[in-house]
């Protein structure tokens, strides 16, 4: 085998192993995105399963939230005093709720809603009472 011979081998079989790690670089750089894509969307089913366990107790049943829990106790605080009308920082002292001006708007957004919904009305500006 002359030289001539040798390096013309030599030459094929590195421009054969460069086209073979060239291939395998675009394998690596797919797979790296394919697997980027996959871990992505195993967070994101790993935080809809948190967030659906989050809402749903042992049973299936829709925990109640704490936005539930004080609507019900505004709704009974109306049953219970029903001739009462109530200004929104009245009925925060009588709920033990903050009397802040943030959680005070927040009720005030709460009442109006139930006025809207028929359980409320409202005789007067920031004045709220059981709908007779």
């Amino acid at each position: 085998m002359s030289i001539t011979e040798l390096l013309r081998l030599l030459q094929a079989e590195h421009d054969e192993t460069a086209a073979r790690a060239h291939s395998l670089r675009e394998q690596i750089e797919r797979l790296t995105a394919e697997l980027a894509d996959a871990e992505a969307r195993l967070a994101e089913l790993t935080v809809t399963r948190k967030v659906i366990d989050g809402l749903t107790s042992p049973d299936h049943k829709p925990a109640p939230s704490d936005t539930d829990t004080v609507y019900q106790r505004i709704v009974t605080a109306f049953n219970e005093h029903p001739e009462r009308v109530f200004r929104v920082r009245e009925l925060h002292e009588l709920l033990g709720l903050s009397t802040d001006e943030p959680s005070i708007n927040v009720t005030r957004s709460r009442l109006g809603r139930l006025v809207r919904q028929g359980l409320l009305e409202q005789p007067g500006r920031g004045h709220y009472q059981k709908r007779t």
